[in-house]
């Protein structure tokens, strides 16, 4: 397998699995925001749901430095 092979899975892999943990993720607003009034005060993430967003914001940077790496290499061969 050679490297554009193993970017190429980098990318794919990366983006379903942000795409599972962006969906994962609860919503914050509720109905009510929507007409502009908000039924919740201002939380901090804990636990799980801290540790999921920390993962997305991973998978994303993994993403881009991927697809970067993948437009830039054929520029050093």
């Amino acid at each position: 397998m050679n490297i554009d092979g193993i970017l190429q899975f980098i990318t794919v892999g990366s983006a379903i699995l942000m795409v599972i943990a962006i969906l994962l993720q609860q919503r914050g607003a509720s109905l009510g925001a929507g007409f502009g009034s908000s039924g919740e005060l201002y939380t901090t993430r804990r636990g799980l749901d801290k540790n999921l967003f920390e993962v997305t914001i991973v998978l994303a940077v993994v993403f881009i430095l991927s697809i970067l790496a993948g437009l830039l290499l054929p520029a050093f061969k």
